[in-house]
């Protein structure tokens, strides 16, 4: 990690318990579950940096853009899973969520220790993406400061693209190479330096609501319910009819018929139900709705 501008907060050792290694386990648990609450703390006071990348996010992916992850170790693997979650929990399209690591598809699973320095290969991999000015870039980054994330922030921002970083430091450089920098300020970790603790769960945390937010803006979301989920399992499919039924006031036997006669679409099988319209109709709806289920409904 090349020189940073001021001391790192997550770095920092912990004032508080010098003594960690003698706590009991209760104890130990106590401090760990505590110190968590810093986390929330930090994502909330972004919460305004955070809507305002929503807000430039938003167009773009209504134009066709995607959201383009990068990180390196644990915030890598945040941004990795973030963009496989969006796939069943809102029928976001695969290739429209992408994400890479520092290290490779094997970082995954096994740490690639001096991936994370290599700023030319962030480069690359993004640049292999073929960012467009419609994509959104995320860098990710507890330093703020991990050449991989800047070499992909920087890639996307050559490219046009909207580039969002989330860092856990002050000054860090990662923010300051984005349009929108989302500092989550946790401060020094319980275990020094160990930023898979609240740094990490900030991390989570912002990621969760940046993603979500962008999913009910695209209506992806009626009132409260995900009603753009894959059912690709029993559970999703229990999921799928309950949904339904909440949303369209329809018995379980009629909600389970609507999902199988349009392959399991929970928005498309709620038009059906609540217009008495066919699966053909209900879809045609909703496309001049574009998606939006509200509008539809209330279409006259």
């Amino acid at each position: 990690m090349p020189d940073s501008p001021q001391p790192l907060n997550t770095e920092a050792p912990s004032e508080h318990h010098p003594d960690l290694d003698l706590y009991d386990s209760l104890r130990l648990m106590e401090v760990f579950i505590d110190d968590q609450r810093a986390a929330v703390a930090a994502v909330r006071a972004a919460a305004g940096a955070l809507a305002a990348a929503v807000d430039a996010a938003l167009p773009r992916l209504v134009a066709g853009g995607r959201l383009l992850y990068a990180g390196a170790g644990t915030s890598g693997r945040l941004g990795v899973l973030d963009s496989v979650e969006l796939v069943p929990t809102f029928s976001w399209p695969r290739e429209r969520a992408v994400a890479v690591l520092a290290g490779g598809e094997g970082a995954m699973f096994v740490a690639v220790e001096g991936a994370e320095d290599d700023e030319p290969q962030g480069r690359r991999d993004l640049e292999a993406l073929a960012p467009t000015p419609d994509d959104v870039v995320i860098g990710i980054a507890a330093s703020g400061h991990t050449p991989y994330v800047l070499g992909a922030l920087a890639a996307g921002r050559a490219a046009g693209a909207l580039t969002v970083a989330l860092a856990n430091n002050p000054g860090a450089a990662v923010l300051a190479a984005s349009d929108h920098p989302i500092l989550l300020d946790t401060g020094a970790e319980v275990i020094s330096g160990s930023t898979r603790l609240k740094a990490g769960t900030a991390q989570k945390i912002a990621l969760n609501s940046f993603s979500s937010a962008l999913m009910v803006r695209l209506h992806k979301v009626h009132g409260n319910l995900m009603v753009d989920m894959k059912a690709t399992n029993a559970k999703l499919v229990r999921r799928a009819v309950a949904l339904t039924m909440r949303a369209s006031a329809a018995d379980e036997p009629a909600a389970r018929a609507a999902l199988e006669r349009c392959g399991f679409h929970v928005k498309t099988a709620i038009v059906m139900l609540r217009r008495a319209i066919d699966a053909e109709a209900a879809r045609a709806l909703l496309a001049r709705h574009a998606g939006n289920l509200r509008q539809a409904l209330a279409e006259r």
